[in-house]
C-alpha cells in the first residue's frame, strides 16, 4: 500500500493510504455495511469481557474478524464524533459541534459518502445523521434520516416509526431499512451502507431515560447489574467543582442515584444494546441467504463511550476512558484468520478504511489512517503512539477539555482551567485512579504530556 502526501503525527501518517492496485485482485469490489451504535462503552460487549451484557452476534463478529482492544473517539460527544467519521479528522480541524452552524461544506465534499457517490457503489444511508449539513440529500443514493423525537417526553421518543402499520421501536425500524435496502440495492454494483443506531442512546427528556424493543423486554430481568469500580463519593470529590455541578453530575441523577435508578437504568442500556446485536443478526442472515456474505465487509463501532456511574457521573465528554473508549469490529469474510488487536485505533481512521476497501484514492488533508490491510494480516497502526483528545464546546454545563493519550500514559487539563491537569498510568493504572500530575517523581512525564500535545495542537493549526 502506497502512502500519499501528509504530515506524521504519533508515528503515522495521519493523510491516510491509498489501496495498492492489486489488494483483493479476484474478488472485485466487496460490499461494505458500517454499523455505528450511540453511546455504546468499549466494555458494553460480551466479547469484551462482559458476563453480563448478552450480545451474540456482536460477539460473532468479534470471533470471526478483527477486533480492536484499543479503540477510541478523539472527541466523546456526538456531533463532532460523527463530524470525524465522515471526514476522517480532529475536531480541532473540521471545527463542528453544537451551537457552531452548518460543518464547512469544503469537509463534506471530500467525506467519504461523498467519494462514494463518484464511485461505481450504490450507497445508502439510515439512522441518526448526527451534524448539521444542508447537502446531506446529496451524500447517498437512497437515505432516511431519523434520531429520537425529542418533542416527546416519553417512549414515544422512540417509538413513532411504523412498518405495515405497527410501530416499532427505531432499533427495529432502522434494521428494516437496512434489509429492504439489502434486498432492493441494484446487482451488477456493490453497495455501501451507512446505519446508525439512536441505541442505546437514553431519551433524555423522559423520566425512564431508557427504552427498548419488546423483543427484549425480558432479557436482565432476574440479574442484578454490578456497580461499577470508581462508583463512590470519594471518586467525584476529587472532580474540579464545574464537572461536579456539570450536565455529567445532572444526568446521574437522572439515571444512577439510587439502587433502584441504577438497576432500571442499566438494564434498559443493555436491553437497546441486545435490541441492536438482534438486528445484526437479521442483517447477516440476509446476506447468507441471498448468497453475498462472502463479499460483505461489515464495520462495527460507537459513536462515543458513556459513564454508568463511574465517579458517580453519567454521559460522555469528559477525557477518561469510559467516555473516550469504544467497541471496534471490522469482519472482512475475504480474511479467515480473526484477530484481537492491540494498537491505537480512532473513528478518524474510519472514513479512510472504507475508501481503502473500495479502491477509492484517499484525501490528502484526511488525518486518520486505513485499518484495512488489518484484513491481510498486516498491521497500519502499530506505530501509532499517541493521538488527541479533545472536547471542544465551551459551554457552561460542560467544561471543554483537551489532552493526550499515548500507549502508556494519559495526559489531559481543562481548558478553561489549565492548572487541573491529570495524568494517569494506564498500564498499571487502568481504571484513572491515582492522578500523577502532582507527584514529584512524574514531573517529567508531565512536561512531555504537554510538550506533545502542544505540539499536536500547533500541527493541526497548521
Amino acid at each position: 500500500m502506497k502512502q500519499i502526501s501528509g504530515f506524521i503525527l504519533g508515528g503515522c501518517i495521519l493523510a491516510g493510504c491509498v489501496p495498492g492496485e492489486n489488494d483483493h485482485p479476484d474478488d472485485g469490489l466487496p460490499n461494505i455495511i458500517f454499523i455505528l451504535t450511540d453511546d455504546q462503552r468499549w466494555d458494553a460487549l460480551g466479547y469484551a469481557g462482559n458476563n453480563e451484557i448478552l450480545t451474540p452476534e456482536m460477539d460473532k463478529l468479534a470471533r470471526e474478524g478483527n477486533y480492536f482492544r484499543n479503540a477510541f473517539v478523539t472527541t466523546p460527544i456526538c456531533i463532532a464524533a460523527r463530524a470525524s467519521f465522515f471526514t476522517g479528522l480532529y475536531e480541532r480541524t473540521h471545527g463542528h459541534t453544537f451551537q457552531q452552524g452548518e460543518i464547512d461544506h469544503a469537509f463534506m465534499d471530500h467525506s467519504y459518502p461523498a467519494l462514494m457517490m463518484e464511485s461505481p457503489y450504490y450507497t445508502g444511508f439510515f439512522g441518526k445523521f448526527g451534524i448539521s449539513y444542508s447537502l446531506r440529500d446529496n451524500l447517498f443514493d437512497e437515505a432516511e434520516v431519523f434520531d429520537r423525537n425529542n418533542s416527546y417526553r416519553d417512549r414515544r421518543g422512540f417509538f413513532y416509526k411504523t412498518i405495515d402499520g405497527d410501530t416499532v421501536h427505531l432499533t427495529r425500524y432502522t434494521g428494516h431499512q437496512a434489509i429492504e435496502f439489502i434486498k432492493n440495492a441494484p446487482e451488477d454494483k456493490p453497495f455501501c451502507l451507512s446505519l446508525s443506531f439512536s441505541a442505546p442512546h437514553a431519551h433524555d427528556s423522559a423520566p425512564d431515560q431508557f427504552f427498548w424493543s419488546p423483543e427484549v423486554d425480558t432479557l436482565y430481568q432476574d440479574m442484578d447489574i454490578g456497580q461499577p469500580r470508581k462508583a463512590s463519593e470519594q471518586f467525584f470529590m476529587e472532580q474540579p467543582v464545574y464537572v461536579r455541578e456539570g450536565f455529567n453530575r445532572t444526568r446521574w441523577y437522572w439515571r444512577f442515584d439510587t439502587p433502584e435508578k441504577y438497576q432500571h437504568s442499566m438494564k434498559g442500556y443493555y436491553r437497546m444494546i441486545s435490541g441492536i446485536d438482534l438486528e445484526i443478526g437479521k442483517i447477516r442472515h440476509l446476506l447468507e441467504s441471498r448468497g453475498i456474505a462472502d463479499n460483505t465487509i461489515i464495520i462495527f463501532m460507537s459513536d462515543n463511550g458513556y459513564f454508568i456511574g463511574e465517579r458517580q457521573l453519567a454521559g460522555k465528554w469528559l477525557m477518561y476512558e469510559p467516555s473516550v473508549r469504544v467497541p471496534l469490529i471490522i469482519y472482512d469474510p475475504r480474511n479467515h484468520d480473526q484477530r484481537d488487536i492491540e494498537d491505537l485505533v480512532l473513528n478518524i481512521d474510519i472514513p479512510s478504511t472504507i475508501l481503502d476497501y473500495a479502491g477509492i484514492d484517499i484525501p490528502s488533508d484526511y488525518q486518520g489512517i486505513s485499518l484495512a490491510d488489518y484484513s491481510k494480516n498486516e498491521n497500519p497502526a502499530e506505530d501509532r503512539d499517541h493521538f488527541l483528545i479533545e472536547h471542544l464546546w465551551d459551554f457552561e454545563n460542560i467544561p471543554p477539555s483537551e489532552g493526550i493519550r499515548t500507549k502508556q500514559w494519559k495526559y489531559f487539563r481543562y481548558i478553561n482551567d489549565p492548572g487541573h491537569e491529570e495524568l494517569y498510568d494506564m498500564v498499571r493504572d487502568t481504571d484513572e485512579i491515582r492522578n500523577l500530575a502532582d507527584h514529584e517523581q512524574y514531573q517529567g512525564v508531565l512536561e512531555e504530556m504537554r510538550m506533545k500535545t502542544d505540539s499536536i495542537i500547533l500541527e493541526l493549526k497548521n
